[in-house]
């Protein structure tokens, strides 16, 4: 199949928005992190992690480095479970992974200059306002219809293999991840990790999927901003032109 101009330039959009929904999605997670009421669920391992390293317990990484690595991992168990019905092109949620690692060490930065985390009232309304952004950002990754996040594609290939309902494995999996977190956190300190894994993490993961429902009938804008052709498009004309020269 012949790839038209508007093709490429449509990709390139799309990704364009997808960044844009990735960055709020991190941003989202860094303030349920900053709560310290528990983060989210799949940055609850690399939390752990990231405390203990702080603790000296584990290598110094920030908490977006151990995401990286989870993600590997994510991509890597994909793969086993999988198999041969493993698509390649899936091997670029390691991309998508490594952005979203990067962004979340960005939005961890720019969360530090906000006002104190200290006061309960505070960090309700850390937790609260960050579930509420990462669901709307959640909604909006999953309406780019890209490459998926390495902790959504290792759910789907278990509900592929295994044939059971997706928002079941969601379930399996999601509870799988916060026990390897409360497990690492009994590991390194000999205690639960309550800012790790707490009532801010069993809120969001009810949450977060209640504001994703609420959300996806009200974007049709968004929609619209897919189909829509930004005004750099002859940039985008001109990168075509050279990567598929007319004949």
């Amino acid at each position: 199949m012949r790839i038209t101009k508007d093709r490429v330039i449509g990709f390139v959009w799309q990704h364009v928005l997808l960044l844009l929904s990735m960055f709020f999605m991190t941003f989202g997670v860094a303030l349920c992190v900053r709560s310290n009421l528990g983060s989210g669920v799949i940055s609850s391992i690399p939390m752990s992690f990231s405390l203990a390293g702080e603790a000296g317990l584990a290598p110094g990484w920030t908490i977006g480095g151990y995401t990286n690595i989870m993600n590997v991992i994510l991509v890597m168990a994909q793969i086993l479970v999988l198999r041969r019905r493993f698509e390649p092109i899936q091997l670029f949620q390691l991309l998508v992974g490594f952005v979203f690692g990067c962004m979340l060490d960005i939005n961890m930065w720019i969360t530090s200059w906000f006002s104190t985390y200290e006061t309960l009232p505070a960090q309700v309304f850390a937790q609260f306002m960050g579930a509420t952004v990462l669901g709307c950002a959640v909604a909006i990754e999953i309406r780019c219809g890209s490459i998926t996040m390495p902790g959504e594609g290792i759910q789907v290939a278990i509900a592929r293999v295994s044939g059971k309902p997706f928002p079941l494995v969601k379930i399996m999996v999601d509870t799988t991840l916060v026990i390897l977190a409360v497990i690492s956190g009994f590991c390194f300190f000999g205690a639960w990790p309550w800012t790790v894994v707490g009532p801010g993490t069993l809120f969001a993961m009810f949450y977060v999927g209640y504001v994703v429902k609420l959300v996806n009938p009200h974007l049709g804008w968004f929609d619209r901003m897919l189909d829509y052709r930004p005004g750099f498009r002859r940039y985008i004309y001109g990168l075509a032109r050279f990567i598929y020269p007319k004949k």
